[in-house]
């Protein structure tokens, strides 16, 4: 089981009441509601390993140099020197060392790469499975990676992660009219605003889908746009040729990497916490006890 994190805290920080606190008054609401979900995956999906997957770079270099709008919107502070700061809710802000802190004290693992966001590691651990993986996200990029063969799945929560759609392929079928193959042509086709990506004039999602699904992938759509025979409109060939450009780079943007440099780690879950001395120092100051107590005997199980 791989878990987009930052995609899980913020759905749990704005899904759980900000009046849920430390006893110094600090707002834990994203502490407490990501451990609650990491207990009723682990307590519903019963997974041999779980990974933390971590946006070590959240708007890696290398995807802005190819789409400079790429997030763009989303940067709170521009750092030269590193990557650039994410705007964050406020409250949201301090919690997130908190959950690092916590994971290490469980020992549940959490994965990075520099230079690369939480999607990638997700790729790059989906290639390297042996098994079936589930991928719990509320991103739907990470459609792409869905294989009926190899038994990967998303599990994309629709309120909380005990409500989740389980997308296979027959549900990406059913609900985009593309294969999961095809997913991440038509997202470049397509754009995201969410993400920065501008997508080609006047093609939105349906239409997207129908051009992947008749002409196969974005190649063969922009193909038929330099094709006069073809069935394309003229306001559609126009919009095509004319993001010629961003077409160039949008699939290596949209597309995750499967090939992102990983430490070396252990998947496995653990039974009882890996220091439960610092766990139980963190349980007292940020007030996780219900929690905690919750999940150890879950992962216990």
């Amino acid at each position: 089981m791989l878990l987009d994190t930052a995609s899980l805290y913020f759905r749990a920080y704005f899904g759980v009441p900000d009046s849920v606190r430390a006893p110094d008054g600090t707002p834990v609401n994203a502490v407490r509601g990501l451990l609650d979900f990491i207990t009723r995956l682990v307590q519903d999906h019963r997974p041999d390993d779980l990974v933390a997957c971590w946006d070590d770079d959240w708007r890696p270099q290398w995807r802005v140099d190819l789409i400079p709008s790429y997030k763009a919107h989303r940067v709170a502070e521009e750092t030269p020197a590193g990557p650039d700061v994410e705007e964050v809710p406020d409250t949201l802000s301090p919690q997130v060392p908190v959950i690092v802190e916590v994971l290490e004290a469980l020992g549940i693992a959490r994965v990075g790469a520099a230079g690369f966001e939480a999607d990638d590691v997700i790729g790059t651990l989906t290639e390297r499975a042996a098994g079936p993986v589930d991928i719990v996200t509320g991103d739907r990029d990470l459609f792409q990676l869905v294989d009926d063969a190899r038994g990967v799945r998303v599990l994309y929560p629709r309120k909380g992660v005990g409500d989740c759609d389980l997308v296979d392929e027959k549900f990406i079928l059913a609900k985009y009219g593309v294969r999961a193959r095809q997913y991440a042509d038509m997202a470049a086709l397509r754009g995201d605003t969410s993400d920065g990506l501008p997508g080609v004039k006047g093609i939105g999602e349906k239409t997207a889908a129908q051009l992947i699904t008749e002409y196969g992938d974005l190649a063969g759509v922009r193909a038929a746009a330099l094709d006069r025979t073809s069935r394309l409109t003229p306001a559609k060939r126009r919009g095509i040729v004319e993001a010629a450009e961003y077409l160039d780079v949008a699939p290596t943007v949209v597309r995750v990497a499967r090939d992102a440099p990983l430490p070396e780690f252990s998947a496995t879950l653990p039974p009882e916490p890996r220091d439960p001395e610092a766990l139980a120092g963190l349980v007292e100051r940020w007030g996780l006890g219900g929690a905690v107590g919750r999940l150890l005997p879950v992962l216990a199980r």
